[in-house]
């Protein structure tokens, strides 16, 4: 039986990856608020209001025991704010386990590698998780999204044939 994996602090060269709070809200959206960050996930930037709302729901974690949900802000060490979210969904999956993660970096923090960095130091927390069988880490890309498939690629995932909504199912077996 493999334990329920609980979100710790990650810290990488230029980066620290803080559990999610409901109090990182409003900052949040403030990070989150250009709109062209919706092109490829659909829908428009949340209000303070709502991302609380929606943090609270996350940080009471997922309703089945099996599914850890692991969120994480992004803060560059050099700035004294928050500059976007990694996370890992983690749950039963055949015989083993399924990590599908994801990372959003707001549109001033863009280019400077802050998304792979993020997401590079989520994939070698999750590889030293205490995991007994197979793990498959997952991200789904939108195809024509070039920037979020050079930050999967750079962790080591693979394009499939495997599509879900619009978007191409990329992965890596850790084990």
């Amino acid at each position: 039986m493999n334990p329920t994996i609980r979100t710790a602090a990650i810290g990488t060269e230029r980066l620290e990856l803080l559990p999610l709070r409901v109090d990182h809200a409003e900052e949040m959206a403030a990070a989150l608020s250009d709109p062209a960050l919706h092109t490829f996930i659909g829908g428009a930037p949340d209000t303070p209001q709502d991302l609380s709302a929606r943090y609270e729901r996350m940080v009471a974690g997922a309703p089945d025991p099996a599914v850890s949900w692991c969120n994480w802000v992004i803060r560059p060490r050099e700035e004294a704010c928050l500059a976007g979210t990694v996370q890992a969904t983690i749950g039963p999956s055949g015989d083993g386990l399924t990590a599908e993660i994801a990372w959003v970096v707001g549109t001033p923090w863009q280019g400077r590698g802050i998304a792979t960095e993020a997401a590079l130091g989520l994939v070698a927390w999750l590889a030293g998780q205490p995991v007994d069988g197979p793990f498959t880490l997952v991200a789904h890309v939108h195809p024509d999204h070039r920037a979020s498939a050079a930050v999967a690629a750079a962790c080591g995932l693979t394009p499939t044939d495997t599509w879900h909504d619009g978007e191409i199912r990329w992965q890596r077996n850790l084990r």
